[in-house]
């Protein structure tokens, strides 16, 4: 009776300590607490589900739902501020003749070495004034006098010139708002940056094996979508009956499939290491039926420059995007328009209202033109079905939040210390939005969950060109298009 329950309580446990294991970089916070606060709401209202187990369809009572959730991520962000580790970055009101007495014993270069790379920055380039020592870190600071570009592009040669891969060399801004240079220990000082990868790293097997295993979950799940076997499914499904999951699973992987794809060639032309796209197999649950977690592929080497950064951010969701457009239109033109009766839910596609975002309203009236009335709903098509979920992971990897894409595109677009402050206000906004549309609420849980900075690039200081801001621009667009709910002066405009 509670296998499925326990299951997915271990699931998303599973989910949320790998999230908070990301956190663990910029905070001593133990993990475990950290954890354990995240975890804390769905604890308690699984405590709910168990001790109502006889009255299965009463919903638990509106303060049970908010007050943990709302007090458990308010401790959750009292504790990294609590524990938060020192900035990589120095403090600026510290005094840069004034270095800690332990400094001179974790001086990554000897005092030859820092002849030679004070002579590294031209005056004409990066007038150089001071020279602080952190562990395994050089913090070269002083005034900029060229175009970042530029003055980023000499002096990585220079240091390249005597340091070899020794150093990874990093172009950022202060808290001031002036540029510095940080020489860092190269962790891959063995391998060069951009080199071709090992068979270890890309795993090919791996890929190929999650690839078919995600393809027969997927058909699986169409099944228990479609209601043709029962919710948790069977142990023995016909091979013919498991076929009638094709579309759906093809459809699904391919927008999958072509996202991660994206990442992965964007990041070999920037000669960014990366692994393979992995997809991630799920059996099909009844409160999670889709058979797939999604894909993701990982960066093994530092991003260059803000330019990368936005290029391998936008690539994925535009490219899944791309496909998934025309899939929906095709699979909504051969979907069938049904009686609506009784309160619609969210993820019932044998009688969908689209009306929960603007996009699926506007390109549902598309296709199905005036058989779409207030009083009908839609009968979606397999291929409808997974273009829908491709919309929904386009829509969640466009927050602009951290490590996802969104969160690399205002980076690159804003700075890192802006894209944060963007970041922060988007958990917020989404979370103030959850009340309203609750199939929001495990999104703003997961957002919150997450630290809201990325990883700078290499050049974090040069800007991207117009062109690129106004891509940023349309990507978030899409992102509002895709979650915001029709407004009532839409639907009657057309007439649904």
């Amino acid at each position: 009776m509670f296998l499925y329950p326990l299951l997915l309580l271990s699931l998303l446990g599973l989910t949320t300590f790998l999230i908070v294991q990301r956190v663990s970089t910029v905070t001593r916070t133990p993990v475990w607490l950290l954890w354990l606060v995240a975890m804390m709401p769905a604890f308690i209202w699984s405590g709910w589900a168990i001790a109502m187990q006889n009255e299965p369809r009463t919903p638990p009572p509106a303060p049970l739902v908010i007050v943990p959730l709302v007090v458990c991520l308010i401790l959750y962000w009292l504790l990294i501020q609590w524990g938060r580790s020192p900035a990589a970055e120095p403090d600026e009101t510290t005094a840069p003749d004034a270095p800690p007495p332990e400094a001179a014993l974790l001086k990554p270069i000897d005092q030859a070495e820092e002849r030679y790379l004070q002579t590294c920055f031209p005056w004409s380039i990066f007038y150089l004034q001071n020279i602080e020592y952190r562990p395994q870190a050089v913090i070269c600071r002083g005034q900029l006098r060229s175009k970042p570009e530029v003055a980023y592009k000499t002096i990585r040669e220079k240091v390249e010139e005597h340091f070899g891969d020794r150093f990874l060399v990093v172009f950022q801004e202060g808290a001031n708002g002036k540029p510095f240079f940080a020489l860092v220990t190269n962790p891959h000082a063995k391998a060069l940056i951009g080199a071709a990868p090992h068979s270890a790293e890309v795993r090919p097997m791996w890929a190929l094996g999650l690839l078919l295993a995600t393809f027969c979950t997927t058909c699986w799940a169409w099944l228990q979508i479609a209601g043709k076997v029962p919710a948790g499914g069977q142990s023995n499904i016909p091979l013919q009956l498991l076929t009638q999951g094709l579309p759906y699973a093809i459809a699904l992987m391919v927008i999958l499939g072509s996202h991660e794809l994206a990442h992965y060639l964007t990041a070999r032309r920037y000669r960014i290491r990366a692994t393979l796209p992995y997809f991630i197999p799920i059996l099909p649950l009844p409160w999670f039926p889709f058979g797939t977690f999604g894909a993701f592929i990982q960066l093994r080497s530092p991003i260059p420059n803000r330019r990368a950064l936005f290029d391998v951010g936008i690539s994925g969701p535009m490219t899944g995007f791309c496909f998934a457009l025309p899939l929906l239109l095709w699979g909504l033109a051969h979907s069938e328009v049904v009686k609506l009766t009784g309160t619609p839910q969210l993820f019932n596609f044998q009688a969908f209202d689209p009306k929960f975002s603007i996009l699926l309203t506007v390109l549902s009236k598309l296709m199905l033109g005036s058989q779409l009335s207030p009083e009908t709903a839609i009968n979606m098509h397999p291929v409808a079905v997974a273009s829908c979920l491709g919309l929904v992971v386009t829509a969640f990897n466009l927050m602009p939040v951290g490590q996802l894409d969104g969160g690399h595109i205002v980076h690159a677009m804003l700075g890192q210390r802006a894209g944060a402050m963007v970041g922060q206000f988007a958990r917020l906004m989404l979370l103030l939005l959850s009340f309203a549309q609750r199939h929001l609420m495990l999104w703003a849980i997961i957002l919150f969950l997450m630290p809201a900075n990325d990883e700078p690039a290499l050049n974090d200081v040069t800007e991207l060109d117009n062109r690129r801001d106004l891509w940023g621009i349309l990507a978030l667009t899409l992102l509002l298009l895709i979650i915001l709910p029709a407004p009532g002066a839409l639907t009657k405009l057309l007439n649904i």
